[in-house]
């Protein structure tokens, strides 16, 4: 081979290769994504929610912080991490899956419905992720017409999945800190705690509802449908 045709081949190689680093998706910050839109934020969370329709993307957008996420409604998505394999979930309504932070990714809606999920960032978690934690000691809350089931304990925080049938309620219960609701589905609960006048909280699938802790109360649903919701407990 020439020095003429090895330099060709050489600087051929290199616009393909040029032309493929410029075809890669730009990879942004998750506040600079548009299928997310930041609902919360506060000193512990950053609550997303995120939408993509059937066949649409994601940009390559990074996750600083490790998450809980929410998925409302059931979809098909390809989880394209930078640097791995594509991996298609299928996610069921309701569904709460946990992710370590330090990566970007894009979600591809590979389905027939539209993805849409609420992302938590826990902003805490590099101080919580090895600290003690308190649950072990502490029984879910209890329910009648209903039943609230742990899901899981990640970065000192509680994830729970809650369900009241029409008029079913939670037992009075103390909650030392705050907690995060997330609405599954649209719901009217009343609060009532010990000599304060009874609250309804009305929310929509997807919406959230931040909770301050040292309260004592109890939940009923006064909605007519079941209330599903999932728990953030700090």
């Amino acid at each position: 081979m020439t020095i003429h045709k090895l330099l060709g081949k050489l600087f051929l190689l290199g616009t393909v290769s040029l032309a493929a680093q410029k075809a890669l998706p730009p990879e942004v910050e998750i506040t600079a994504e548009p299928h997310h839109r930041m609902i919360f934020q506060n000193d512990y969370v950053r609550a997303f929610d995120a939408t993509v329709v059937p066949k649409d993307a994601t940009l390559m957008h990074y996750h600083r912080h490790d998450y809980v996420y929410v998925a409302i409604g059931a979809s098909t998505i390809s989880n394209e991490v930078k640097g791995k394999a594509p991996v298609q979930v299928a996610l069921a309504d309701g569904e709460t899956r946990f992710s370590d932070g330090g990566f970007a990714h894009i979600a591809r809606d590979v389905g027939i419905t539209t993805f849409h999920a609420i992302a938590v960032e826990l902003l805490q978690d590099e101080k919580m992720r090895n600290a003690p934690s308190r649950w072990d000691s502490e029984p879910a809350i209890q329910a009648q017409g209903g039943a609230e089931e742990v899901l899981f304990v990640k970065d000192g925080v509680r994830v729970s999945r809650v369900e009241l049938q029409t008029a079913g309620f939670e037992a009075r219960h103390h909650h030392a800190g705050p907690h995060l609701v997330i609405a599954v589905t649209d719901l009217t609960l009343r609060a009532e705690a010990p000599d304060k006048t009874p609250t309804n909280i009305d929310l929509k699938a997807g919406e959230v509802k931040w909770v301050n802790g040292n309260i004592t109360h109890t939940v009923t649903n006064v909605g007519s449908q079941p209330a599903k919701l999932v728990s953030l407990e700090f």
